[in-house]
């Protein structure tokens, strides 16, 4: 039987930071076989610098920080070991987290990231269905729901 511990919190936050990351749900039956599993399909891209970059949502445009988006990367495979005591506590992820907002390097300025992003999209012109709506900060997963006002 699965019992909920601090480790089971840690993994948990991991899948929600490769959520982050990637800008796709944890389970979608939409996405195609062998892809319907956020984790698994991520694991061998975790570890790599080359693949790394082809799970960072495209929606980011290269407006992040390389060595940020690396070691979160980095965070994330750690809190989803397969072995729970392989995990890290939550307070050293929260240690690990802070620095990552100061951390310089932009994508958008290397030329590794350009090279991925003219792979990823055909003849170098961007694909409008990747667009934002409703601006940077907008959920990935809201822009099918209707808009809902608070309750007063």
């Amino acid at each position: 039987m699965w019992h909920l511990t601090s480790k089971s919190d840690v993994y948990s936050f991991g899948v929600a930071l490769l959520e982050m990351l990637t800008g796709q749900r944890s389970m979608d039956k939409n996405r195609p076989n062998g892809e319907h599993n956020l984790v698994e399909w991520a694991r061998p891209h975790l570890g790599e610098r080359r693949r790394f970059y082809r799970l960072l949502d495209p929606r980011l445009e290269g407006r992040f920080s390389i060595k940020g988006a690396q070691k979160a990367a980095q965070l994330a495979a750690l809190c989803l070991s397969r072995d729970p005591k392989a995990r890290r506590l939550m307070s050293e992820v929260v240690e690990a987290l802070k620095p990552l907002p100061n951390l310089k390097g932009m994508a958008s300025s290397s030329s590794f990231f350009q090279t991925m992003q003219a792979e990823r999209i055909p003849n170098g012109q961007p694909n409008r269905s990747l667009s934002i709506p409703n601006g940077p900060h907008a959920s990935a997963y809201n822009h099918n729901l209707p808009h809902r006002s608070p309750n007063p």
